[in-house]
């Protein structure tokens, strides 16, 4: 059976328009470029879980890991948090030259020592960091993540986010995603090459 060409070009004008829409969510969601040229990371000053403010100055001259979460995400953020330490664990030494900072995307629940106790369970190489609303959010966008308050039954609320884990370099500048979802020793070494 041939098509007319009448028929053939809505088509393929509605195709290409739908790869060009994918690339463009795939370039927004997940970062590729490597290099502080990709507008991802910048200044920000929030709030350490010892209650000491913090900046991005402070993180300069060492490789971090930078993750967005809250303390009562059900699933994503405790895996996610635990998955880092795993390949903190399997980095041995090398994993010492890494800092990690764990900022929360629910500055109203999550204050330092909300963040002291949650951090307890998992690797004491994680940094929490909160601050006021405004502080978080200028640091969410900063990274170019996501962050959005969802009510949910009985007037409580969750919180959804990016899951992403940025690796920066230690002038700041974002070298790209970290992949977490296979055997920590991979990612170890992976990470061993970079930083």
């Amino acid at each position: 059976m041939r098509l007319s060409r009448r028929v053939l070009l809505p088509i393929a004008a509605f195709v290409a328009g739908l790869v060009a829409l994918s690339a463009a969510a795939v370039v927004t969601l997940v970062p590729q470029q490597q290099g502080g040229a990709t507008g991802i990371g910048g200044p920000f000053t929030l709030v350490n879980q010892d209650g000491k403010t913090v900046s991005e100055r402070d993180f300069a001259g060492q490789p971090y890991l930078m993750f967005f979460g809250f303390t009562h995400c059900p699933d994503v953020c405790p895996t996610t948090l635990q998955q880092v330490g795993d390949v903190l664990a399997a980095m041995g030494s090398k994993g010492d030259a890494l800092k990690v900072a764990f900022v929360t995307v629910d500055p109203e629940r999550d204050r330092p020592e909300t963040l002291k106790s949650y951090l307890s369970s998992f690797d004491p190489r994680i940094t929490g960091l909160t601050g006021s609303p405004e502080q978080v959010a200028a640091a969410v966008k900063n990274f170019r993540a996501y962050a959005k308050k969802v009510p949910s039954s009985g007037g409580d609320y969750t919180m959804e986010h990016t899951a992403l884990v940025y690796l920066m370099n230690a002038r700041n500048g974002f070298v790209g995603a970290v992949n977490l979802n296979r055997p920590a020793p991979e990612t170890a070494a992976e990470l061993a090459k970079r930083i």
